[in-house]
Order: C-alpha cells, then structure tokens, then sequence
C-alpha cells in the first residue's frame, strides 16, 4: 500500500529540507519549488492528504495555486496550510477566504508546524469517512424508503380495490382518481404557490387519494349495491362512509408518517364538503376545507361523471367540464376551479387513453 503523500511547495530549497524532515518517516513527501510545479504535483499524484504552501513565489505564486484547487473543487478535498512570510501578514484574510485549513508565519516552530499538519490531516480524514458514511446511509434509507413506500401502494391499492369491486365498479376509479388528483396538484404547487406544496406532499396526497372512499366498507349492500338512486334516508346512510372511513384508518395510523395520515385522514372525511358549506360530515365552509380533499372531491367528481354508474349514464368530457365549472355539482373553491380550468386537456386526455383499454378481463 503507497504511503500517503505532503506536498511542500516553497521556493527556499532550506524550507523545503526542514519540513520534509518533519513528516518523511510517516509520509512520502513531494516537493515544489513555484506555483506551476505544484499544480503538475496535484495533477500526478492522487494521495496528496496535506499541502504546505508558501505564498511569495517566482512564476507563480501561493493565490495561483489556490485559485486552481479552488476552480478544481480540491480544498475541500485536500487540506492547505499556508506558510507565509511576515511581509504577508495582510494576507490571511484572503487566505482564509479561500478555505485553507490554517496560516502560519515564518519563521515557524518546526515542532508546531508537523503537530497541526498531523491534527488536520487526521481531522480531513474523519471528516471524509464521515462523508462517506453519510452518503452510504443516505442511499441505504432511501432504498429502504422505496421499499416500503412501493409496499404501501400495494396495499393502499389492494384495500381501496377491495371497495371498489364491492360497489360493483371496476377498480379503475381509484387509478383514475389518482392520476387525476396528480395533475391538479400539479398545477396548484405551480401557479398557487401559497399553499407551499412540495414534490414529495403532491405524491403523498395523490396516493392517499385511493382511499377516499374507504369508509364504504361498512355501508350495508342493500344500500351500496342498489342499481337505482338513493332514498333521503339511505342517503344519509351513504353518508356515514367518510367517518366510517376516518375509524378504519385509524387503526394503521402507527404505521404511517404523521404527514400521509393526515392526508388520508382530510381525504377521507372531508372529499364530500363544499365551498359554500352544503357538503358533509362537518358542513365546513370555504378555506376550512383542506386543499387535499378540496382537490380530491373535484377529481372525484369528474370520474364519477365520465364513468358509467348504475344510476346514470355516461357524460362526455366538455359536458362533464362545464357541469362542474357551472356548480351544478356542488361549489368549489375558486383555486381548485382555476387549476381544474388549466387541467382540462389534460384530464380529456386521461379518459381517452383509458377509453382504449378494456379493463375488465
């Protein structure tokens, strides 16, 4: 195995004696008399952990030298110490300016010289594996991040299908609704950027979105299974799924973060309020309406009018917009209206592309 390498760069051969004297049984040393020479030095040599640098040189001097590690993103790779002449003293603050490890004034104490060469190479080194190790870690809890998450969406999938299949729909609804919500946000985190949405929340919110209607689990068959339109009473039966939903997801609140419970937890209870305050559970008005569900509750609206329903008939794509654009069905938020305004292509697009497909073999 090479030895690790110093390099000196001085232009007083005498200098360059005493230091190499200082570090060669431990170190292999290189040497530089000027600015040029030792950039060739760094460019030949890979294992340089250290580099003594003199400032007043011929042909080029220490700041050349500087500014090529600089330029080259070395001094955070390869630590400096600086040995400058007394004349220079002025010179520190532009040293340090640089991110050097250390300045010292000539002449220097040889014994002071090799104890802080050491010291900050050893400092380098940990904070390299450190570096190192971080980086490692990263990767690794990102792999595992991946791993649950791509676990999570099977089962949030898998439940939320389960819903779907017993209401006599094809299960396609929940990807729809998804693709759906991902586009709004999308345009809601570009041109609304007071909400402060993130990348990450968008994802997060799109897959919570598969269970908004979780809760219709626990709505007897006769009444979620019924080919015909509701009765006022059994309607209000229907209604109970979004706090039915809210105590299923409550008992896998342990195993989600804070962030994609809550979510899932707006979603779910809230997709059914409207902006002037007609919707339920909690007749909530305006602003009080999370975005989350204020998103989903449009996506969620428009699927259910493009998509066959035993009740109804298909709407095509225009009619659909204008319906919801109009508030014929239920009111808005002004926002949300203006995102789905800017998704309307978009949206077109999504039931055309699954119009192609046949889902149900």
């Amino acid at each position: 195995m090479h030895k690790q390498q110093i390099l000196i760069v001085d232009d007083e051969e005498i200098n360059r004696v005493i230091l190499k004297g200082l570090f060669q049984d431990e170190y292999q040393i290189v040497e530089a008399g000027n600015g040029q020479e030792a950039i060739a030095r760094i460019e030949e040599n890979q294992n340089i952990v250290l580099i003594l640098l003199d400032i007043v040189m011929p042909i080029m001097n220490g700041f050349g030298v500087l500014d090529y590690m600089k330029a080259h993103d070395l001094l955070e790779k390869i630590p400096v110490i600086l040995i400058t002449g007394e004349t220079v003293i002025d010179s520190d603050d532009q040293a340090y300016a640089y991110g050097v490890a250390d300045v010292m004034h000539k002449p220097f104490y040889p014994h002071i010289v090799k104890r802080r060469g050491k010291n900050i190479i050893e400092l380098y080194q940990n904070k390299h594996y450190m570096q190192e190790r971080l980086k490692e870690q990263e990767i690794a809890i990102r792999a595992q991040e991946k791993k649950i998450r791509e676990s999570n969406e099977f089962m949030i999938d898998a439940l939320s299908s389960v819903v779907e299949f017993r209401s006599l729909e094809t299960g396609e609804h929940i990807r729809r609704i998804k693709f759906f919500t991902r586009i709004l946000l999308k345009y809601l985190m570009k041109y609304f950027p007071k909400y402060g949405l993130t990348p990450v929340q968008v994802d997060e919110i799109a897959r919570a979105a598969a269970l908004h209607d979780i809760g219709k689990i626990g709505i007897p068959d006769a009444i979620l299974l019924k080919p015909a339109r509701l009765t006022p009473e059994e309607f209000e039966v229907m209604k109970t799924h979004t706090t039915i939903g809210c105590d299923v997801l409550e008992r896998f609140r342990e195993k989600q973060t804070d962030e994609f419970y809550k979510y899932c937890y707006e979603i779910c209870r809230y997709h059914h309020e409207r902006w002037d305050g007609n919707g339920y559970p909690d007749h909530l008005v305006g602003d009080e309406i999370p975005i989350s569900a204020h998103i989903v509750a449009i996506a969620d609206v428009y699927d259910a009018l493009v998509s066959p329903r035993v009740y109804k008939s298909i709407y095509a794509n225009n009619i659909a917009y204008d319906m919801i654009m109009k508030g014929e069905c239920g009111q808005f938020s002004p926002d949300v209206l203006e995102c789905f305004a800017l998704a309307k292509e978009d949206f077109f697009n999504v039931v055309e592309v699954i119009k192609m497909f046949d889902f149900s073999s």
